[in-house]
């Protein structure tokens, strides 16, 4: 294939979207053996295969939605090279997505807005600016590929994290009334290398929120380490997870997994908001996610209110004190035995 033909005389598809980042790219495709690629914009890219396997879920992939966070990045750019080498043929189709291209640049988490809050339509209530223009296309790019694609659908929005965990990979399921995790999926988890599994207790305006409840798709969003500058990241490090992608793209049988090697659950017992002024929080800076406390402990109090934790242990994930009034500063979560 003439990879200039997508990506503009640039050496592949992560180059070409930083390259992009200041003016409309508009939409090329090229035929490759196995199907048709399709440049949408900066950082989109679709892929219809010429015979796709009947009853397969079609697949979004996202990175990049936090522009700093560059190992689920490189990944999807390496599955891209690949498939435009003709080293991988897909057999269903897919939507690559890298959210955040000038914060990719500028190697910062946002530039005005955090991305990761603004969908579900909530970029509507923010001041125009980049971020709330890029959820809105990405929102209406996620609509478009769900219509092309009616059956089954699934969506992993990758991360990394500045915050140490004492749990390095996990996965969060968004809050859909009704809903349970299918056995499949719980399967690619422990496939990918992915040991830990949150179960969120809320509707949020989060992206995989977006797609699991306008969309119907099986999400999660993906935590994967440690954030690292471009061309710092150990492949390595999700090498399990870029098998398992590569074996589900070709729509190959998935390996079995003993049941005492599903992930570890667990729930979400309180969600810590910013109340204002007078907001207390009793979590040091550097504590890392999934930091286990006793019951009693005090996590946070303001001149009428407090929380400490109940009767059984609890761990806190994404502590964040300097975020607005209103905001999430954090969640108090609790394991699930018997799971």
């Amino acid at each position: 294939m003439e990879r200039g033909v997508l990506f503009d005389g640039q050496p592949d598809w992560l180059a070409h979207t930083l390259a992009t980042v200041d003016h409309s790219c508009a939409e090329a495709s090229t035929i490759l053996p196995g199907g048709r690629l399709v440049r949408q914009g900066t950082g989109l890219l679709q892929f219809e295969p010429g015979q796709p396997v009947n009853g397969a879920p079609a697949l979004l992939l996202s990175a990049g939605v936090h522009g700093n966070e560059t190992a689920p990045i490189e990944l999807l750019n390496r599955l891209v090279d690949n498939i435009t080498t003709g080293v991988l043929r897909p057999r269903i189709p897919l939507l690559f997505m890298l959210g955040n291209p000038p914060a990719m640049v500028a190697a910062q988490r946002f530039v005005e807005h955090n991305l990761n809050r603004l969908f579900q339509g909530a970029w509507k209530d923010y001041p125009d600016g980049y971020e709330t223009r890029r959820a809105a296309q990405l929102e209406a790019t996620c609509q478009a590929f769900r219509d092309r694609h009616p059956g089954p659908l699934r969506h992993y929005d990758l991360h990394t994290a500045i915050r140490p965990s004492r749990r390095e990979k996990f996965a969060l399921y968004p809050f859909v009334e009704g809903r349970q995790v299918p056995g499949t999926e719980l399967a690619f988890l422990t496939e990918a290398g992915i040991g830990t599994l949150l179960l969120q207790h809320q509707t949020a305006t989060t992206f995989s929120s977006f797609t699991s409840e306008s969309l119907g798709a099986e999400s999660f969003t993906l935590e994967l380490g440690k954030v690292h500058p471009f061309g710092q990241n150990d492949p390595q490090t999700i090498a399990k997870l870029e098998k398992a992608l590569i074996r589900l793209v070709q729509a190959q049988p998935a390996p079995d997994i003993a049941t005492d090697q599903l992930p570890e659950t667990f729930e979400v017992v309180h969600e810590i908001l910013n109340t204002g002024e007078h907001f207390r929080f009793h979590i040091a800076d550097d504590v890392a996610n999934f930091t286990e406390y006793p019951p009693g402990t005090l996590i946070w109090e303001d001149d009428t209110t407090e929380y400490r934790v109940g009767p059984e242990p609890e761990a806190i994930i994404f502590p964040n004190p300097k975020v607005p009034v209103g905001h999430r500063v954090g969640l108090m979560v609790r394991q699930r035995f018997g799971e």
